[in-house]
């Protein structure tokens, strides 16, 4: 089930990051990447430590769902992010769950 299917005015030409938490700890979150005007998720799959990757209809990764913070490693997002034909992320921008 695709629970972030945004409708943009505008593509979002950057990645990026957003939290949610309960009790001042990260409870789940979701990493958006770059799309185009119109993109929606159309698709979910299942990815390694909780990461579920949503696709457009045509097949383009348009964003990660991080279920699982804490068991999140920056090794295993960039793997990710590769296998779906995106550049690395730095280890900065996934402090705050990194940090958790």
């Amino acid at each position: 089930m695709c629970h972030h299917r945004l409708r943009s005015v505008s593509p979002m030409n950057e990645a990026y990051l957003e939290v949610t938490y309960r009790h001042g700890q990260p409870l789940a979150a979701y990493y958006y990447l770059p799309r185009r005007v119109g993109d929606r998720a159309h698709r979910t799959t299942r990815g390694p430590s909780g990461l579920l990757i949503d696709y457009t209809r045509a097949g383009r990764a348009i964003g990660i769902e991080i279920t699982a913070p804490s068991l999140l490693s920056l090794s295993a997002m960039n793997r990710l992010l590769r296998d779906v034909g995106h550049k690395p992320v730095k280890r900065a921008e996934l402090s705050p769950l990194l940090a958790a």
